[in-house]
């Protein structure tokens, strides 16, 4: 029989005149994945023009934008690792692309301010969060491990006096509490590590005396 395989799907079932259950849906299952995938290059793009031509954001979530970046990009480097066919996840790589775009879209409208003040502090209050996620485990894994491994003491050392600076002068500056807040957080995590470096670090060696 005439060799009829294209991108993983196997047609010649489909030509017979009494095709099996087992060539058939594992055939639709391809063709349903690389449509779901043909679907996906432009799912997106409507939104993404819309934002563009108005220049606005007004009824929708910022912080969804982000998680979706942060979403699919896990989705997509588990899929790669799991040595799935394209046809089981391609369509996370368009979505992420189109994510990232969409990103860049109103990026230059948050930075700007022209966004909901309710839902701009609302931002800042999850940047506190990602920036605390960040750091837990870190301490968590210190603690578990009773050791520091590789961490660099210079670096937390001046990330420890960056973020006593910015608690003063933030409180100087009569900054708003909530940034006030999170200097004392990055305060209080970067302090965190540098004690644990200090206090898990190996005694230095003693020197062998020579013998006379």
């Amino acid at each position: 029989m005439v060799e009829m395989k294209f991108g993983g799907m196997d047609f010649r079932c489909a030509l017979s005149s009494f095709p099996e259950k087992d060539c058939v849906l594992p055939l639709i299952s391809k063709l349903l994945g690389y449509f779901l995938v043909a679907a996906s290059t432009t799912v997106k793009l409507p939104q993404i023009m819309k934002i563009v031509e108005n220049s606005s954001v007004k009824g929708l979530s910022v912080v969804g934008f982000e998680l979706d970046v942060v979403g699919y990009t896990i989705a997509l480097a588990y899929c790669l690792h799991k040595g799935l066919p394209f046809s089981a996840y391609g369509e996370l790589a368009f979505l992420l692309i189109q994510a990232i775009s969409r990103y860049c879209a109103i990026a230059p409208m948050v930075l700007a301010g022209k966004i909901d003040p309710m839902l701009f502090e609302a931002l800042y209050a999850c940047q506190h969060l990602v920036f605390f996620c960040a750091r837990v485990p870190q301490i968590w894994a210190n603690f578990k491990n009773k050791s520091t491994g590789e961490l660099s003491f210079l670096t937390s050392l001046m990330n420890f006096a960056g973020s006593m600076v910015r608690v003063f002068t933030s409180m100087q500056e009569k900054a708003p509490m909530s940034v006030v807040l999170g200097s004392m957080k990055s305060f209080v995590m970067n302090a965190a590590i540098l004690s644990q470096i200090i206090v898990y670090r190996k005694p230095a060696a003693k020197k062998e005396k020579k013998c006379d």
